[in-house]
């Protein structure tokens, strides 16, 4: 009699189809990578109102695939961003990266073509894994001076246009002049404001709207 040893190999095979399925699903699950800074991490918000939350639950209501990974941290630079995005890449495989970053780096005065090499980088190394790449237009108010202000907006429009990406013209757009839509501080966005970052975002994924609907 030889039951146990066929009952043994039909459990070996359906466990290694089983298996194999999972696997299958876990290499295709497409991800959307958020490389940002506190605009994005919800710095001062509730846990779970930021944009990126939002985001999310509108690729769950339209059935979409793809999950997002958030990987920004307050007080991120363009440096800081670039120094840990190859990790990021190889850990996650991201279909699109996010890349939101810069606005830190005008705080702190550096020159825009040193953000603007290390935002060219990040690019290059998304597209160099196949990744489609949105990259979010920052702007600083005139009170950098007018040279300042002038050189840093030109750089996302730049980059754009030289690296053939997506691009969301201003990030802060319907946010960013009126006081209502920021924390105590001046300087982030509250949670009223969140659903309208949202939105410009969304907007601005609109190239990648039949990507969503399926795997990579």
């Amino acid at each position: 009699m030889q039951i146990q040893p066929l009952l043994a190999n039909k459990f070996i095979t359906a466990l290694f189809c089983l298996l194999m399925s999972f696997c299958s699903w876990a290499q295709t699950n497409p991800v959307i990578l958020v490389l940002g800074d506190s605009l994005s991490a919800e710095y001062g918000l509730p846990r779970g109102t930021g944009w990126v939350t939002l985001l999310e639950r509108q690729l769950q209501n339209e059935k979409s695939p793809w999950t997002v990974f958030n990987a920004s941290i307050s007080g991120e630079t363009s440096s800081g961003g670039l120094t840990r995005l190859q990790q990021l890449l190889n850990q996650k495989k991201p279909g699109i990266v996010m890349i939101e970053l810069g606005a830190n780096d005008a705080l702190r005065g550096l020159p825009p073509a040193q953000t603007e090499a290390n935002l060219r980088k990040m690019i290059q190394m998304s597209k160099k894994i196949g990744a489609r790449v949105l990259l979010f237009g920052i702007q600083i108010p005139s009170n950098y001076g007018q040279n300042y202000t002038t050189q840093f907006k030109e750089i996302y429009p730049k980059l754009q246009s030289e690296e053939r990406i997506e691009l969301l013209p201003f990030f802060l757009e319907g946010v960013a002049t009126k006081a209502q839509y920021f924390q105590a501080d001046r300087l982030h966005p509250n949670e009223e404001a969140q659903p309208i970052l949202f939105k410009n975002v969304w907007g601005s994924m609109a190239p990648y709207s039949n990507l969503l609907k399926k795997s990579p």
